[in-house]
Parts: C-alpha cells; sequence; structure tokens
C-alpha cells in the first residue's frame, strides 16, 4: 500500500422541483409516460393535494412558507418521524434555482395517505411529497478513501466510500450511497498477496436509443418546447408511430418516423434541427421581458415559416421518391369498413400506426381513437354527417364508447373538444349522445358526465366522459335504460334494470326495477365505484346538473 487519501465530501440534495424535473423522474423512476404523469399530477392539484404543477421554476421566494408546508406531513405515518425530527433540528434553506417567474416549485399542499388515492396519484404524490422534504433536509456527508497501490512497476488504486450523515437521502432513499463500498482497514506500508490476476476481454458497444427522460432533458437544453408542450409533443410523435416505447421506456424509432426525418433533410435540413424552434422561443421569451417587439417578432417569424413552407412544397417530390420506396400508396393499403357519411361508399380501415379511416373516393382521412379496437356498431348513423357510427373498445377497465368518424376529427360544436365520442355529444337526437345516456355529474372532476356505455353488457358501467371514473352496475343483467324522468332527491337521471329469469341480482328476486343508481335502496347495492379514490359524500343536490337534471348523486358508488 503507497498511499492512503480521505477526504470528506457531499452529495447535494435537490433543488425544488420543478415539471421537467417530475416529468424525468415519473419516467426514469416510475415509469410513466411525461403525458400521464402531467393527467395525474393536474388531477392531485385539482383535488388541493398539490400545488400548480406546470411551472419552470426550481427556486422558493423568500416569503414561502415552508415549515408550513412541512408541519402538514408531519403526522404521516410514512414519513411524520423525519418530518418532526427535521422542525425539532430546524430545515435548511432551499438551494437557489431557477426564478422563471411563473408558479412557485411543486409542493404538497395537504397530506394524504395511501389508502386515499389509486396507485398512480399515489406514487406520483409520494415522489413529490419526499422531494420536497429532502430539498429542506442536509446535504448527504461521506467519506472517500482512495488507497494506492504497487505491484511490481504498475500502479493500482481502489476507491471507496463510508456514510457519515445521509441527510436528504434518509428520505429520498432511492439516491443513498451504497454502504458496502467501502475500503478495507489497511495503513500505508501493509502488503498483501496477489491471489489472483487476470485480463478481460471486452468490446464497445452501440449507444443505446434514447430513454423519455433523457428526451426531455435534451429539449430543456435546446429550448424546444415549455413545461406544458414537452409531454405533448412526446405523446404525439408515440401517437402518430414515430417513435415506440421500448423497456427502460427507451424511444425507439419506427421506419415511418424514420423516412420523415430523411425527407426533412433531404429537402430542408433547418426542418429538424432544434435551432429554428429554439430560436422562436427565444424570441417570446424576449417579448415576454419587454426586450422584443410583438409585431416585429410576429411578421418575421410568419416570413420564415411562409417562406420554408413555399420551398418545402415545391420540392415534395424529394420526401414522395423516399415514402414510395418503403410504404405502399394508402389506396391499396386497408380493408373495406364503414360508409362515408359523404359519398355513401365504403371507407378502408388502415390498421398500422396511427390507425385510420380512408375514403378513396374523397380522398379522405379520418382518425380514430388510438390504443384500443374499433368495429362497427349497429349500423347506427350519425344524425349530424350521416357517418355509420363505430364502437372504440380498449383502455383501462375495458371501458368502451360510440364515436363518428367525422364528429370525432371535426367537433360539432363550440365547446366540444376534438377527438371526442358520442358520450360528449350534445346533439338532442344523438342516440347514444350525453342527452340520453347521461345519467349524473361526475364526482371527481370538473364538468364531466357519468354515461351508460351501451355496449357494456352484462358487465354494464357507466363512465365519466373526461376522467378515468368508472361505475360497474348491474351484473349479468340483460337491459339498462336511461330515463327521462329524474331523481327528486339528487338531481340523476334514472334509469331501468331488467333481468332475466334466473339471474337478478335484486334482493327481491324480481327482474326489473327503475330508479335512481345513488338513492335507490333496491338499486344502490348493486353499484361499485372504480379506479378513482374517492372520500365520503359529496352532498346531495343539484349541483350544476344542467339539462334534464344530471346533478351531482349522492357519490355512493363508494369501493374503489
Amino acid at each position: 500500500v503507497v498511499s492512503i487519501i480521505s477526504k470528506e465530501k457531499t452529495k447535494a440534495r435537490p433543488q425544488a422541483l420543478n415539471t421537467v424535473e417530475l416529468m424525468k423522474v415519473a419516467s426514469a423512476g416510475l415509469g410513466m409516460s411525461p403525458q400521464s404523469a402531467m393527467v395525474v399530477a393536474e388531477r392531485l392539484y385539482t383535488q388541493g393535494y398539490i400545488s400548480y404543477p406546470r411551472t419552470e421554476t426550481s427556486s422558493y421566494p423568500e416569503n414561502f412558507d415552508l415549515i408550513g408546508a412541512l408541519q402538514i406531513q408531519a403526522g404521516h405515518q410514512d414519513w411524520g418521524t423525519t418530518v418532526r425530527e427535521l422542525l425539532r433540528e430546524g430545515i435548511n434553506r432551499p438551494k437557489k434555482g431557477h426564478d422563471a417567474g411563473d408558479h412557485p416549485p411543486i409542493t404538497p399542499m395537504r397530506a394524504a395517505e395511501r389508502h386515499h388515492l389509486d396507485l398512480d396519484s399515489w406514487r406520483i404524490y409520494e415522489y413529490i411529497t419526499k422531494h420536497f422534504i429532502g430539498t429542506l433536509m442536509p446535504d448527504c456527508k461521506y467519506l472517500s478513501t482512495v488507497m494506492t497501490f504497487n505491484i511490481g512497476s504498475e500502479v493500482f488504486s481502489l476507491t471507496g466510500i463510508e456514510l457519515l450523515d445521509p441527510g436528504f437521502t434518509k428520505v429520498m432513499d432511492w439516491l443513498a450511497l451504497d454502504e458496502e463500498s467501502k475500503v478495507p482497514d489497511l495503513v500505508e506500508g501493509d502488503k498483501l498477496p496477489i491471489t489472483e490476476a487476470r485480463l478481460n476481454e471486452r468490446q464497445t458497444v452501440a449507444p443505446d436509443y434514447l430513454t423519455e427522460a433523457q428526451v426531455i432533458g435534451l429539449m430543456e437544453k435546446h429550448g424546444i418546447g415549455t413545461d406544458a408542450s414537452i409531454p405533448v409533443h412526446i405523446n404525439n410523435i408515440c401517437q402518430r408511430n414515430y417513435v415506440t416505447v421500448e423497456s427502460g421506456r427507451r424511444l425507439v424509432p419506427t421506419n415511418l418516423g424514420i423516412v420523415l426525418v430523411h425527407g426533412y433533410q433531404k429537402i430542408d435540413v433547418d426542418l429538424v434541427l432544434p435551432t429554428m424552434r429554439s430560436a422562436v422561443e427565444e424570441q417570446l421569451n424576449l417579448i415576454a421581458a419587454g426586450k422584443a417587439d410583438f409585431d416585429s417578432v410576429l411578421r418575421h417569424t410568419l416570413h420564415i415559416f411562409a417562406a420554408k413552407f413555399q420551398y418545402f412544397v415545391s420540392n415534395i417530390g424529394g420526401m414522395d421518391n423516399l415514402f414510395e420506396v418503403s410504404f405502399s400508396p394508402l389506396s391499396e393499403s386497408g380493408k373495406p369498413f364503414s360508409r362515408c357519411g359523404k359519398c355513401k361508399r365504403y371507407m378502408k380501415l388502415v390498421e398500422t400506426k396511427p390507425q385510420r379511416l380512408y375514403c378513396a373516393t374523397c380522398d379522405d382521412t379520418y382518425a380514430v381513437p388510438p390504443g384500443g379496437n374499433v368495429r362497427e356498431y349497429q349500423e347506427n348513423k350519425c344524425p349530424l354527417d350521416d357517418f355509420q357510427l363505430l364502437l372504440y373498445s380498449g383502455g383501462g377497465q375495458g371501458r368502451s364508447y360510440t364515436f363518428c368518424p367525422y364528429c370525432y376529427n371535426n367537433a360539432p360544436f363550440p365547446g366540444m373538444l376534438k377527438n371526442s365520442g358520442c358520450n360528449n355529444c350534445l346533439h338532442p337526437t344523438c342516440a347514444f349522445g350525453r342527452d340520453k345516456m347521461g345519467v349524473s355529474q361526475c364526482m371527481e372532476c370538473e364538468g364531466g358526465v357519468l354515461v351508460l356505455d351501451p355496449a357494456s353488457g352484462p358487465k354494464w358501467k357507466i363512465c365519466c366522459n373526461r376522467c378515468d371514473v368508472l361505475v360497474c352496475l348491474f351484473d349479468k343483467a340483460s337491459k339498462v335504460n336511461v330515463l327521462s324522468e329524474v331523481c327528486a332527491t339528487c338531481g340523476s337521471q334514472n334509469v331501468a334494470v331488467e333481468y332475466k329469469e334466473g339471474k337478478s341480482k335484486f334482493k327481491d328476486g324480481s327482474l326489473s326495477e327503475s330508479g335512481c343508481i345513488f338513492c335507490s335502496p333496491m338499486l344502490t347495492p348493486l353499484v361499485t365505484k372504480q379506479r378513482v379514490s374517492y372520500e365520503g359524500n359529496r352532498g346531495r343536490g343539484r349541483g350544476r346538473g344542467g339539462p334534464r337534471g344530471r346533478g351531482r348523486g349522492r357519490g355512493r358508488a363508494g369501493r374503489r
């Protein structure tokens, strides 16, 4: 042993949490897509558990009540002991980060136990809370020791660490140091026998595909997108089949994505470089800071975009040539599927991602809901445009809904979101619209309506047309209908239920019953709410029931 050098080092606690960091951790550590993570975070925000989750700021203002936010967690069964100890010893002021001037960092605002939330919500909430607590704890301290050995004329070294104070890693335990890497107890001059000597032969490997977390970091570095648009961009390239998400949440480009990029590079390389987008976003930041004129920036940007578009269109043949080598024409793809409302001829279903309908006569393409199965449904037609209605099934808990291909791509009413199914339709004669199939306002989200899934029998369901609330009811019933009558107690629509002989689930064995699923003593025991955690009674009144009642209901569909 030639020398032993020990030095005390620290592992710095994290900065306060912003949106980009949350998305990176959700993807790399929790296995959740950025889009899903933000949906969950926004739900936690609307329920009052966390502060606003879309922020670029990673630095708390001087007047932020850190002690108050920490005290809320003092009674928590998982980390309450650590919090109380931290409050006794005094907090460390969080590290200075970036102040974007928008919203404070993401902070827990209300205590929640595991049983209060669904699994994904709990995982996001747990991380946000532990991260917040970690920012107020001391840095992790450890002793780094480097031992140097001489073997003949060659010099070798061994490095090990010994934990002195876990600091913030006590609560953020996934960042804890490896305590088994401690070096042996030796002193300078010690001689050790050589038990084995070997030479390992290895090969270098090509770099792996980028993970979602790495892509998010690179987008932030190059100024592509904002905290709000980054998850949308990543979700878009997945839905359009430009990339697929493989194990470890690595983004693997598809043949379509590769050909598309090569086509852009062949025509105008600026269209695939980050510099053009980041330059525009930099100009927007200058406008926000009062250092650039809005009208001048707008004119300049529109001029550049128009020029590039015209150049691209005039050279589109280069893109066509690349696609012809790799793909067959759309008109030769797919199989006859459903009738077009314009020409009354059959459209083809192109099943390669992204799945879509194509009408060769009209030369129109219509997107369909991704991630599930699409099939014809009873030859029903949309009362607005005469397109044949289709049934989408898939997603969590086997949710399904009918949709019109034209309305799905072109929202027919103001306020109706694009890519909506019939369960969002406001037309009074739509057989599967909100007005005919809606039962009650959703108990978990603002503006959502619980709508009967007409194709779910015999395992009947009503699903929120905005969030993931799902209510299972009347198992093995032969028929379930939404009635025009309104419950006098809670303002929800009454339903009629029928069972076949020998299948009845009613207490008295009757085959049919009608009433409110929240208030009727015969119907309520056959109703079970799923997926979203729900605490207690939200109150009965009509709330914001809107047309035909559809009040809040009692909110008693209570099991998770």
